[in-house]
């Protein structure tokens, strides 16, 4: 599992992310250069979560002209723009309007129908990231976990080989639970590399060791203890 790490990181601290997978968030973009100077890949993020968080309006025609010559780097791939909570037909115009074709990777939440992710693995995108969203919001929580079983139990019946899922800010439980993504991203070492005995390069190192196991095992899909009653 590929651990693609913020690369938002202030001063020579950043030089330490060298040989690592970075991304890079349409939202703060100012290390986008330096990231394909020194990563071994970039994942160039469209901002839709800080979008959803501070309720601005994007034109996303910017995001496409921005990752266009980014995008001349075959290791380089991109998120397409989602809007989370926006439902299926809304991020299926978006999905319409992407102009790059199998460099981009589309977004699926968590309370969209599972049948549409199946679409979209099926469909010919070499990548297919997992988002959530509306009751699925909080990860870690009960109702996430009951219905990341329900997704990856699904998908794993469903195809031969486990598709190229990201884990869209789900790289500490991706590990916890062994959900078999083929990549994550996280703005941990972004966020915390200030704190004492925290380095970059420490931090780097040991969220890029933890590796869930595979392959996944079908895991128990938790039922409402209503569904048991007698009516």
């Amino acid at each position: 599992m590929i651990h693609y790490h913020c690369a938002d990181i202030s001063g020579e601290r950043f030089l330490e992310l060298a040989g690592h997978h970075l991304l890079v968030s349409f939202a703060y973009p100012r290390r986008v250069r330096d990231s394909h100077d020194i990563a071994q890949t970039v994942c160039l993020d469209c901002g839709a979560f800080t979008v959803w968080q501070k309720g601005v309006v994007m034109d996303w025609n910017k995001y496409y002209a921005w990752v266009d010559e980014f995008l001349a780097w075959p290791t380089t791939w991109a998120i397409i723009p989602d809007v989370i909570n926006g439902g299926e037909d809304a991020n299926n115009a978006l999905l319409a309007a992407w102009p790059h074709e199998e460099q981009g990777a589309p977004v699926w939440h968590l309370d969209e129908s599972v049948d549409r992710l199946l679409k979209l693995i099926d469909g010919g995108w070499p990548k297919v990231c997992l988002g959530s969203a509306g009751e699925y919001a909080k990860i870690n929580s009960d109702s996430w976990l009951k219905r990341m079983f329900i997704v990856f139990n699904k998908v794993d019946k469903t195809f031969q080989r486990m598709p190229w899922l990201h884990g869209l800010r789900m790289q500490g439980i991706a590990c916890a639970e062994n959900f078999p993504f083929a990549s994550v991203d996280s703005a941990d070492i972004a966020r915390n590399n200030h704190l004492k005995h925290h380095t970059v390069k420490k931090m780097a190192e040991r969220w890029d060791k933890q590796q869930p196991r595979f392959p996944w095992h079908q895991r128990l899909e938790q039922q409402e203890f209503s569904d048991f009653l007698i009516t």
